[in-house]
């Protein structure tokens, strides 16, 4: 059952809803109602507030990293089901009805602790991208898909089913933004779209 353990605990780390709670704490109201919805830092960040998206950003991706690190001291072989855990937690938190954000940064938090070199990866492909194209879904689109393949890589294949799942569905919740930058249609980081 250690398994079911680490899936748990790191689903109840991963839905804290950061972004929603510090908006709210920041009198920015409910960003659900704002932008695309999302409780993540790309919503927040259309609030305007820099400094509160990136403070999100640093916390979804602790939330992701601490899940595991409890992971490895409780339940050391276990700690790729924290992983999932984590960021199914942040997708789909029980607190807001299942409906939570697209996992991006919370990945990168998992694959730093899975194996901090994962996350280097996740996290030069993710920047890379992002200073490529100014689009945000294009950054975490591109480090989710990474993940898997650096774990590989790096010799880690242990990692490679949890990290592909994990991708998985985060691609899943970006498939509308898939949509739009095959369309052409994708905002970039700063614009008023």
């Amino acid at each position: 059952m250690d398994w079911l353990l680490a899936l748990l605990a790191g689903y109840f780390i991963g839905s804290v809803p950061f972004g929603l709670l510090l908006a709210k704490a920041a009198g920015q109201g409910d960003i659900r109602q704002i932008g695309s919805g999302n409780i993540g830092a790309t919503n927040v960040l259309r609030t305007g507030n820099k400094k509160l998206a990136a403070l999100v950003l640093l916390l979804d991706l602790g939330k992701g990293f601490l899940a595991v690190m409890i992971a490895w001291h409780l339940w050391p072989a276990m700690a790729g089901f924290a992983a999932v855990g984590a960021v199914l937690g942040h997708c789909f938190p029980v607190w807001l009805r299942f409906k939570g954000g697209k996992g991006v940064a919370t990945t990168a938090g998992v694959c730093f602790g899975l194996f901090w070199q994962i996350g280097l990866a996740f996290a030069a492909v993710w920047l890379g991208m992002l200073a490529i194209t100014r689009i945000s879904s294009a950054g975490g689109i591109s480090a989710v898909i990474a993940a898997p393949i650096a774990a590989w890589l790096l010799g880690e294949p242990e990692f490679v089913p949890y990290l592909a799942f994990i991708g998985l569905v985060v691609l899943w919740l970006h498939r509308a933004n898939i949509r739009r930058l095959l369309a052409g249609e994708e905002p970039k980081v700063g614009s008023k779209s």
